[in-house]
């Protein structure tokens, strides 16, 4: 997709959470972009990878983030300032956000429309759905709780207190606005964590905003992200030498190139390279 159907297609706000948005304001590179980035580290004499797909899989298969670097992309985000703060810990951004010490902060503040009960079994994490009274009053009380602060500060505003110590008392429900420019490198990092089914409900609603972007701006390193690291399991050292022994042990029939071939869309590198783990070959 060229940038300008990517900022046709991306370039108006999409709604997120009750008053939030993603939108794409810009690019900078692409799959191509980061494939001739690449090549320059092969230099002169020698192997060339034939196909951009199998060099972008190769890349994001072993990690070589370095040219995904020189793809860039910039958002304009919307989203409640406890999102905000989750989806700013992750490497490296350039923000520009809406500032609370220049700026009146506009009455926009989330009320979730489920609310769960806290996991017992992860000190970070929620459970249960909540009984839907216990939903009902807490949506009850957290609209009161923001209309009164919104009221507090409006009066601290006519009372002519610095904006800047006025705006501590919103809660941290209360909408902030960004425009973010990262790499691509750092973008999938964020991915990565925020799109795990354990994180926060709220971040993942974002994460998922910007992957449908991310897709079509550049698909073959999407398709490997999801491939290599979104949808793949690492497993420990123990855990590898038992795999390994239990095939030795049982026998196993293992499947051979052409196999391999019908059954997976694996290149012959990646063929080579699952039965190398497998310690087979």
């Amino acid at each position: 997709m060229t940038k300008e159907e990517l900022l046709a297609k991306h370039g108006e706000p999409v709604r997120v959470l009750d008053h939030g948005h993603v939108r794409l304001i810009d690019v900078m590179g692409d799959d191509e972009r980061v494939e001739q980035v690449a090549r320059l580290s092969y230099g002169n004499g020698t192997r060339k990878v034939s196909e951009t797909r199998s060099l972008l899989r190769y890349l994001i298969r072993h990690r070589h983030t370095s040219p995904l670097e020189q793809a860039v992309i910039t958002l304009d985000m919307k989203m409640p300032i406890f999102v905000a703060r989750q989806l700013v810990r992750h490497r490296t951004q350039s923000i520009n956000e809406l500032s609370g010490r220049y700026s009146e902060m506009p009455e926009e503040y989330y009320v979730p429309a489920e609310v769960y009960e806290q996991s017992t079994t992860n000190k970070q994490g929620r459970g249960e759905q909540a009984h839907p009274a216990m939903e009902s009053s807490f949506r009850v009380n957290m609209r009161r709780s923001g209309e009164e602060s919104f009221a507090l500060y409006a009066r601290l505003r006519e009372e002519h207190v610095a904006r800047e110590t006025a705006r501590i008392v919103l809660p941290l429900s209360t909408y902030t606005q960004w425009c973010t420019t990262m790499s691509l490198h750092n973008l999938l990092h964020m991915l990565e964590l925020r799109l795990d089914h354990h994180a926060q409900w709220e971040c993942r609603v974002y994460a998922e905003a910007i992957a449908k972007i991310v897709e079509d701006w550049c698909p073959i390193i999407w398709e490997a992200f999801v491939d290599y690291r979104l949808e793949a399991v690492t497993f420990s050292r123990e855990e590898v030498k038992y795999i390994r022994e239990r095939i030795a042990m049982d026998g196993l029939d293992l499947p051979n190139d052409d196999e391999l071939t019908a059954k997976t869309h694996f290149s012959y590198r990646e063929r080579g390279e699952f039965l190398l783990k497998l310690g087979v070959v």
